[in-house]
């Protein structure tokens, strides 16, 4: 008699939290998986504008004016190439909530 193993991959959601530092002029990020590098896209803009990691898992964007929401979110993969993620943060997002991205890595 045979026995079959099935061996499945276990992905995990990737999610973006808002830091307690957050706020109208400053988004602090903080994924759930490593990830090389992180843009965001405001409301309306054309061209992307890269965040700064911070400490390990933790990307900031600090600004002279408020930002302007729903962002949308571009990431490299370490080995997996860059993704995106249209509108995953809102423009009312609350500092400690954590915003799915449907993406598993």
């Amino acid at each position: 008699m045979a026995t079959l193993f099935v061996v499945g991959s276990y992905a995990t959601e990737l999610t973006f939290k808002v830091n307690e530092g957050s706020s109208a002029t400053s988004l602090e990020l903080i994924t759930n998986v490593a990830i090389s590098e992180v843009e965001i896209k405001e409301k309306g803009a054309s061209d992307w504008t890269a965040l700064k990691e911070s400490s390990s898992n933790t990307w900031t964007i600090k600004s002279g004016s408020p930002l302007k929401g729903p962002f949308s979110v571009r990431f490299l993969v370490k080995n997996g190439g860059y993704r995106v993620v249209d509108d995953v943060i809102p423009e009312s997002f609350t500092a400690g909530s954590v915003y799915k991205s449907g993406i598993q890595l």
